[in-house]
C-alpha cells in the first residue's frame, strides 16, 4: 500500500488561489496524483467549521475522481478556518472514520486534528500536532497533547496494528534539524517537545524514516517561508512522519520525502508497506 500524507497549508489556497505559491501548491498535487497512493492524508487543510465547500468538492473530484473524501474542521470554541485535516482514500477501501477527542487542554479537541481509518488488519491515523506557539505560550498545552495522544496511539495499538502520519511539530534529534544549535528553546525543538516525542515512540512505535535511513542527514520536510534562502540553502527540519507499531517496521517497504520542487514549507512525505497480513 502507497501512502502519502502533506501539511497543505491551506487547501482553499492550493485549490482556488491565483498567487505563485499557489500554483506551486498545484504543481505539488499534481506530483501526487502522478504517485498515485491509495491514501493521501492533509493537515492544516484550514476549512470553515462546515468543511470544504461545494467548489472545494468539485475541484477535488475532478482531481482525484478515484477517491472518497473525509474531514475534520475546527470548530466551535476553537478558531474559525484554522487547523483542519482531510483524508482522501481510493474508493475501493471501505474503512470506518473516526474523528476521536482524546481530552487535550484548552480548544485543542476542537481544532479538527486527528481523523483514524479503521481497517480490518490496522488503523490509518493522522494527526496535526499543536504548535508550541510564538513564546512557547502553548508549550504546557502541548506537552499535555503529547501525553494524551501517546495515550491514544497505544490504546488503538492494543486493539489492532498502527500507522500514525501528520505533521508532528517536532525535530527529534539533533541530526533532523540543520541548524540545532541555533534553534534551542525555539518551538518544534524544545527539550519537552522532544522528550514528548522520544515517549511516544517508547509506547511500541517506529519512527519508519529513521528505520529505513538510519542516521543520514540534510533530509528534512519544512522549510520556513519567512527565510526566503531556507530551500535553496536545505535549511530544513524534520518535523513530518510516518510512525507504525513496531511489530510491522519490517513491512515498510520505503519511507521517504517527495520532492516539492522550489515550494517552501512543507513537503509530502511518502510511506510503502505491505499489509498483506
Amino acid at each position: 500500500m502507497k501512502l502519502i500524507s502533506w501539511n497543505i497549508d491551506s487547501l482553499n489556497a492550493a485549490l482556488t488561489g491565483v498567487s505563485a505559491r499557489a500554483a506551486l501548491s498545484r504543481d505539488v498535487i499534481d506530483t501526487i496524483i502522478e504517485h498515485n497512493p491509495d491514501i493521501i492524508a492533509l493537515q492544516e487543510t484550514k476549512l470553515p467549521s462546515s468543511g470544504p465547500t461545494k467548489k472545494h468538492l468539485e475541484i477535488l473530484k475532478d482531481r482525484f475522481p478515484d477517491y472518497e473524501i473525509v474531514w475534520n474542521s475546527s470548530v466551535e470554541p476553537a478558531r474559525k478556518g484554522y487547523s483542519g485535516t482531510m483524508f482522501l482514500y481510493k474508493n475501493y477501501l471501505n474503512p470506518s472514520v473516526n474523528f476521536p477527542k482524546i481530552g487535550a487542554p484548552g480548544t485543542m479537541d476542537y481544532e479538527g486534528r486527528i481523523i483514524t481509518l479503521e481497517f480490518d488488519d490496522f488503523y490509518l491515523t493522522q494527526v496535526y500536532t499543536p504548535n508550541a506557539g510564538d513564546g512557547l505560550n502553548r508549550l504546557e498545552d502541548r506537552q499535555i497533547w503529547d501525553i494524551k495522544y501517546a495515550d491514544y496511539l497505544e490504546k488503538l495499538d492494543k486493539e489492532k496494528h498502527v500507522i500514525a502520519a501528520g505533521d508532528f511539530n517536532v525535530a527529534h534529534k539533533e541530526i533532523d534539524l540543520a541548524h540545532p544549535d541555533n534553534n534551542r528553546n525555539s518551538a518544534g525543538f524544545t527539550d519537552e517537545e522532544r522528550q514528548g516525542f522520544t515517549n511516544l515512540l517508547e509506547r511500541g512505535f517506529t519512527d519508519t524514516f529513521r528505520y529505513i535511513h538510519g542516521d543520514v542527514t540534510g533530509v528534512y520536510s519544512w522549510w520556513a517561508q519567512r527565510a526566503r534562502t531556507s530551500k535553496i540553502n536545505n535549511s530544513g527540519w524534520r518535523i513530518d512522519y510516518w510512525l507504525v507499531s513496531h511489530r510491522i517496521a519490517d513491512r515498510v517497504l520505503k519511507s521517504e520525502m517527495i520532492d516539492s520542487g522550489p515550494r517552501q514549507d512543507h513537503t509530502p512525505i511518502m510511506l510503502e508497506i505491505d499489509l498483506e497480513f
